[in-house]
């Protein structure tokens, strides 16, 4: 029988990658708040009338990555439905805020997500069919404001704080205007006018969106396709007056609040949802698929879907390329434990295991040993997961005077226990 093993395009995260996961969300966490946001929560399989309608049927997405499956009737009453595994959470945050009538209250609505999205798309090195994303949506009838050029520039401040505190330096925003939707459809046709003699010579994906998408062309990474694709024409020569202003006061905004950026024309990005302001942050420590995170404004994307006007805007951006970013800087230094306890003898084990939880309701983080391991073996196992040991044998217990060891220092020293958690909690070295 042979061994049954993850999925292709799935893995296990592990300890210790996993404690730098939650340290990329423990701190999304605390930068959202600061700016307002709070968290949503919605299922991980939609109806998939809802991608088809909001992210467009002749995207990639929609026509060649999804998981999706009938659900067939359990009784009569029941319709059979078509439902599918998210593929991005943009869609499904848009329907809830319709559900559950969030425009009703007039406010303008600031939601985060955390979790699993699904595209069966070919698996390679930071993308997985199934992937953690990070993201935020801004989102309200036009009377609170989110039509705002101002909205678009501090979920772009808010982005470049969270890359800053995460410790991802040199990173690079790009931005862009893709315009109103009757700019981006007109741009639609000059580029898909422009690729007809073009297109043959290109791969067969471009050769296939430039009739299907035009669009998505720009986003092409194949380096033969490139002399091409910098002669097509660019979107910026398609906008009205309107979106040019709209552009222009974003960036004046970024201007004044010091978040540095770069135009690129190219920036359009494929889902149909998408006016307005596109934005992608990209980091060398990648390689050719550089892109750390992308976003942009929907401001038709209610209506697409049923519901009332509600422009917004928002971001996505995936974890696995946040890890790979950190990794590749080589700022992580592995957390090691407060402490391991070293019970002499199995006899010590229960005494060991108070102990253990008198230093955890303390705060500490503490590594239980066993009292049948050997010393040195005890202290082989607690120099790889912990700062200090703390032996722990009859005498020790008898009067209350614990051997700790640091192994930063080297030194050994007598603690008395009611002494032993402010000892513990002290930084190496100190």
């Amino acid at each position: 029988m042979s061994t049954l093993k993850a999925v292709r395009g799935t893995r296990d995260l592990l300890p210790p990658e996993t404690a730098l996961w939650n340290r990329i969300e423990a701190t999304a966490r605390t930068v959202f708040a600061r700016y307002n946001f709070g968290e949503i929560r919605t299922p991980i399989f939609e109806d998939t009338a809802l991608f088809a309608r909001g992210v467009g049927e002749e995207t990639d997405i929609v026509s060649k990555e999804m998981y999706t499956w009938e659900d067939r009737a359990r009784a009569q009453s029941e319709k059979t439905q078509t439902l599918t595994l998210r593929p991005e959470n943009t869609a499904g945050v848009v329907r809830a805020y319709i559900e559950h009538k969030l425009g009703e209250t007039g406010q303008l609505q600031k939601l985060y997500y955390i979790g699993p999205q699904f595209r069966r798309e070919r698996p390679q090195k930071g993308r997985y069919r199934q992937f953690s994303q990070i993201g935020a949506e801004v989102i309200g009838p036009p009377s609170s404001g989110s039509e705002s050029p101002l909205r678009d520039a501090e979920v772009l401040d808010m982005l470049a704080s969270l890359l800053d505190e995460l410790g991802i330096s040199g990173w690079t925003l790009h931005i862009n205007s893709v315009g109103s939707s009757a700019d981006r459809a007109r741009y639609n046709e000059t580029l898909r006018a422009a690729l007809i003699p073009l297109a043959p010579q290109m791969c067969v994906d471009c050769q296939r969106r430039a009739v299907t998408n035009p669009l998505r062309v720009l986003d092409c990474k194949i380096p033969e396709d490139q002399p091409i694709i910098e002669t097509l024409p660019k979107i910026v020569d398609s906008l009205d007056e309107e979106s040019k202003n709209h552009f222009a006061a974003v960036t004046a905004a970024l201007d004044m609040a010091g978040v540095p950026y770069t135009r690129n024309h190219r920036l359009v990005r494929g889902l149909d949802y998408y006016t307005r302001t596109t934005f992608e942050f990209t980091h060398g420590g990648l390689g050719a698929q550089n892109a750390l995170l992308g976003g942009g404004r929907y401001d038709g994307l209610s209506e697409a879907i049923g519901g009332p006007k509600a422009p917004g805007i928002g971001f996505a951006m995936g974890e696995d390329r946040l890890v790979l970013t950190l990794q590749a800087l080589d700022t992580l230094v592995a957390e090691k434990g407060h402490a391991y306890i070293a019970p002499l003898g199995e006899g010590m084990n229960p005494a060991a295991l108070a102990l253990a939880r008198e230093l955890r309701r303390a705060g500490l983080t503490v590594e239980l040993g066993e009292g049948s391991f050997r010393l040195k073996k005890s202290f082989e196992t607690a120099e790889k997961v912990s700062r200090r040991i703390v032996i722990l044998g009859e005498d020790e217990l008898a009067s209350g005077i614990l051997t700790v060891k640091d192994f930063a220092t080297g030194t050994q020293t007598k603690v008395p226990r009611a002494e032993l958690a402010a000892v513990l909690a002290a930084p190496a070295n100190a």
